[in-house]
């Protein structure tokens, strides 16, 4: 006897055609249990699963209320894709029912219109009924269609789906998550970034910056734009000063954002005030104006830089108004960050070691197995033109140079693009989607003050002079053109601005 109908998919949008196939296929099968296997249900906010696993499950429940179907709602989690698919998805239903639901071929038919899909099950031994045929909408477009205002989806869309998405705001959340210009299928910035490393790096950067801007931080509502793991915010946490104050975090990483979850939910802040939103906060007002006290950015704003969408300055001066119009009077915003040289376009002889490592030709990275290793294994200036190579293809940017004598001449703000940079082999392709030295400090007070910000006396640009003395010198030296050795220049910023 068919006891159940098992009926995977991503389930972000329920059709009325869906209620009507289901509760007829359910009801020919005896009254059989339908089993909502909710695949993706650890992802959401992202363009390929915008709608939160808890959203999905309410209105799953609502419209088997109101059809009376017999159901059972299990979330999947996310897996690559796998030929196992299926079988994966069964060994899923059976731990969520503690092992009460065993589902095999004699008790269990599939309802599937995704031909790859239905092969798996069919393989298992499953029968599988089609559902949507060709000429019925399918729920990712009714979904694509609210991620483009079209109001129609619903008429498409079921009630019960039409109620959740209406009470929390969903449409908007799609067409967010849907038509965002910068984050990827699966929230990412970059699918080549690994998300360890850069983890690890903010936790073990975050005492050092605490203790440069700790003493700007104004207690009250306190934000912090691209928390990445919420180092910074636990040591906001661990400080007596701020202990009445609200702290937020914004990541727009689901990686690094579920991390951040994770820490809370462990009991890692003590302030019960900790929140964390995963957002990108280009996409749309955030929080209402005039109502943070500090906002944080730490090694963000030449993100916002990099992956703007269409010009550069107008979307990082849309950013810097947005944080204006959020900041209470008196507020602050703290920028720690990378910049731009004081002099970009001064013409520079490049010079670097050819000694230490592999005199290799640029490779196409993508086609290697380890990158990384390639990357690593090539000398300084061999990682020079594959630096030039990846970082016009990926950032977008002029990256012109010449060669005279063996020396290499450019501009200082793009050698210092690749000096900055050429030491981060683990995410080498990745890193060459950004640009370190797009805005000099000038350019970042300039935008600050047009956005309507003062300027504190205590911002300054300033040099990583551990990062000039271990990793740069070593092995490079820049000159002008006539020869005459030059200092480095400043590699990084302290923008502290206030609204009057």
């Amino acid at each position: 006897m068919t006891e159940y109908l098992l009926f995977p998919g991503r389930h972000h949008v329920l059709t009325r055609f869906q209620a009507e196939y289901l509760t007829r296929t359910a009801r020919s099968l005896d009254g059989a249990t339908v089993i909502w296997a909710v695949t993706s249900a650890n992802h959401h906010t992202t363009k390929r699963n915008p709608v939160p696993f808890d959203r999905r499950e309410a209105a799953i429940e609502r419209l088997s209320v109101e059809t009376g179907l017999r159901s059972l709602v299990i979330g999947v989690t996310d897996t690559p894709p796998t030929d196992d698919f299926a079988d994966v998805t069964v060994k899923a239903i059976e731990a969520g029912t503690d092992d009460q639901v065993q589902l095999d071929p004699a008790n269990t038919v599939v309802a599937c219109s995704t031909p790859e899909v239905a092969k798996l099950y069919e393989r298992l031994g499953y029968t599988v009924l089609g559902v949507e045929p060709p000429e019925q909408p399918r729920p990712w477009d009714v979904l694509l269609m609210i991620a483009a205002g079209n109001d129609e989806w619903r008429e498409l869309a079921h009630p019960a789906t039409v109620d959740v998405f209406d009470r929390y705001h969903l449409d908007a959340h799609v067409r967010r998550c849907v038509n965002d210009p910068v984050v990827g299928d699966d929230g990412g910035l970059t699918t080549t970034r690994d998300y360890k490393t850069y983890a690890d790096a903010f936790e073990t950067a975050a005492d050092r910056k605490w203790l440069q801007i700790k003493d700007f931080v104004r207690p009250g509502r306190i934000l912090d734009i691209g928390c990445a793991t919420g180092a910074t915010l636990q040591l906001v946490d661990a400080d007596p000063r701020f202990h009445e104050s609200d702290l937020i975090g914004v990541e727009v990483a689901r990686h690094l954002y579920a991390e951040c979850v994770h820490k809370k939910e462990q009991g890692r802040f003590g302030n019960p005030n900790v929140y964390f939103y995963q957002r990108n906060m280009l996409g749309s007002t955030v929080f209402p104006a005039r109502s943070i006290d500090t906002t944080l950015t730490l090694a963000l704003t030449h993100e916002i830089w990099s992956y703007a969408d269409g010009s550069r300055p107008a979307t990082v001066q849309r950013f810097v108004d947005a944080l204006f119009a959020h900041t209470a009077p008196g507020g602050v915003w703290v920028n720690s960050d990378v910049c731009g040289p004081a002099e970009p376009d001064r013409a520079v002889v490049l010079e670097l070691d050819d000694s230490d490592g592999a005199n290799s030709g640029p490779a196409e990275l993508e086609t290697l197995v380890d990158p990384a290793a390639y990357v690593g294994g090539l000398s300084t200036r061999a990682r020079f033109f594959q630096f030039a190579q990846d970082f016009r293809r990926n950032a977008k940017v002029p990256f012109a140079y010449t060669e005279r004598d063996g020396r290499l001449v450019l501009r200082l703000a793009d050698a210092m693009d690749f000096l900055t940079r050429k030491d981060y082999v683990d995410n080498w392709l990745s890193e060459t989607h950004e640009q370190f030295c797009g805005l000099t400090f000038a350019g970042w007070r300039e935008i600050a003050e047009t956005a309507g910000f003062t300027v504190d006396p205590a911002s300054k640009a300033w040099r990583n002079d551990w990062v000039i003395e271990h990793r740069i010198a070593p092995v490079a030296a820049i000159r002008t053109e006539a020869g005459e050795s030059l200092d480095w220049p400043d590699t990084h910023q302290l923008l502290v601005a206030r609204r009057p």
